[in-house]
């Protein structure tokens, strides 16, 4: 059975389970039981390779002795099992000595992970099609990779979880954009479910690791933040995936609880690659973390101030922020003017509002910028839906080709060459400045459709509006008619 079929049967499986309701249910707890057999398979290898290594699960739950047998223990007797023994051992993991970055691994995927599942009949058979797979394959990792991903990409109708997903086409040119090497620290501060770390891992491996140092360098370099459990999981499971043998750097905290002046020297990154939450509150007292001129409790305001203090000096950026960030006031004119200072703010790629549906359905923006040298003129590219088509949507989402004309015209790493044209133009830090920061600049090459004159509209209204009532009438008389016959 391949893969995707596999993964197919066992959702189907949870559908017939009364403990798990909907995608984000279903999701999470596939994420739990495919990491423990996941990083079982990762400790076999890594057993035969190294004498001394040890498995950071004991030995009683790793996945190889309690799940793998097809005639192990099913019904009641896993279902007590896996509540009362499994996740209350694995969520107390103590994380000292020499596995420890391991065991904390482990321990942070199941603090906040729950076992939905009410029918150990169910969990048994969910458990042999999971046994199934050997994450070991290369192939079939690969498989399952491309599967997981789809997954991911599921989560977008499972309500507020499609907060976690950034459209892959998107994180990949950004990341293609930027272009990060092995050893260049990469940090995503609000990583979701790791598409940015993901789609960096496979540009550096397919570009720049040539060598198994190549690897530890890249891996050794990663850094991220998620708040939420549930993504914070697949985010790490997703690492698993890509095989990265520690993803003790993804850590399960708020970026944002750090205080601001408490990121130190050492903190600094080369490379920001994030889609930082817009358009929600962040709890009371975070704002306090932040001087007084950029105090708000707007997530994605936070974000920005954040990311130029983490930035090295030549530090680069690439950021996902919806319109809002673009034209506001107040401590978001006091960001823009304290970015183009700070930061080189080179490019901004306007996207229609419709890549992010079908859970935010408002117009976002790409910022790229360098930290070191003020910003002196922005250039703008705005991306249209192809021709043909009125909006992205879940059966027709934007693709990276869609994106290949915007590269092309890009101009390389040292972005010469730019020309404007239909979708391009560039606007001076001067005018910027002019405008009070507002950056929501339109296409100056966009000719205003004519709607025609406002007299006539209302005129054209009015009579419409009459004719609608005259037809009323007469049907009401046709059926009064017909009714007294």
């Amino acid at each position: 059975m391949s893969v995707r079929n596999t993964v197919k049967s066992i959702q189907d499986i949870m559908r017939q389970d009364s403990g798990v309701d909907g995608d984000a249910q279903r999701i999470s707890q596939l994420c739990w039981m495919f990491f423990l057999k996941i990083i079982d398979d990762q400790d076999q290898e890594l057993e035969e390779m190294n004498t001394s290594y040890r498995s950071p699960i004991p030995t009683q739950l790793q996945w190889r002795n309690w799940a793998a047998d097809p005639e192990g223990i099913t019904g009641e007797a896993l279902l007590a099992f896996v509540n009362g023994e499994l996740f209350p051992a694995l969520k107390a993991l103590p994380i000292a000595g020499a596995a420890g970055n391991r065991r904390r691994v482990v321990r942070g995927v199941f603090e906040d992970a729950y076992n939905y599942m009410k029918s150990g009949q169910l969990m048994r058979q969910v458990v042999n099609k999971i046994s199934g797979v050997d994450f070991n394959d290369l192939v079939e990792r690969r498989h399952f990779g491309e599967v997981y991903e789809q997954l991911l990409n599921d989560l977008q109708s499972a309500g507020n979880a499609g907060e976690y997903y950034t459209p892959r086409a998107v994180t990949a040119f950004m990341v293609d954009r930027i272009d990060p090497k092995p050893g260049q620290t990469l940090f995503d501060p609000a990583c979701g479910t790791g598409g940015f770390l993901t789609c960096a891992i496979r540009h550096m491996r397919d570009r720049y690791v040539k060598r198994p140092e190549d690897e530890q360098l890249m891996q050794a370099s990663l850094r991220a933040v998620e708040k939420k459990p549930l993504p914070h999981m697949l985010c790490v499971t997703n690492m698993l995936l890509h095989g990265v043998q520690d993803p003790g750097f993804v850590r399960h905290d708020n970026t944002l609880a750090r205080p601001y002046i408490g990121w130190a020297q050492s903190d600094r990154v080369d490379i920001v690659l994030t889609n930082p939450p817009f358009g929600g509150r962040e709890e009371d007292g975070i704002e306090s973390n932040f001087p007084q001129h950029f105090r708000t409790r707007e997530t994605a305001d936070l974000f920005l101030a954040l990311i130029i203090r983490l930035l090295k000096p030549g530090g680069r950026a690439a950021v996902v922020l919806p319109d809002g960030s673009l034209f506001g006031e107040g401590v978001k004119t006091r960001l823009k003017e304290h970015l183009m200072e700070d930061c080189n703010l080179h490019t901004i790629v306007r996207l229609p509002n419709s890549v992010f549906r079908p859970y935010a359905s408002i117009g976002t923006n790409l910022l790229f910028f360098e930290k070191g040298e003020p910003t002196r003129e922005t250039w703008f590219w705005e991306h249209r839906v192809p021709e043909g088509q009125k909006a992205y949507s879940m059966t027709r989402p934007i693709r990276q080709e869609h994106l290949t004309d915007c590269a092309a015209w890009w101009g390389g790493a040292s972005r010469t060459g730019r020309v404007e044209g239909p979708q391009a133009w560039r606007v001076t830090a001067e005018a910027v400045k002019a405008r009070g920061y507002n950056l929501d600049i339109k296409n100056p090459s966009t000719v205003a459709e004519d709607h025609g004159d406002p007299e006539t509209l209302l005129a054209d209204l009015d009579a419409a509006e009459a004719e609608t009532a005259r037809l009323r009438e007469e049907l009401k008389t046709i059926l009064a008619e017909a009714l007294a016959r």
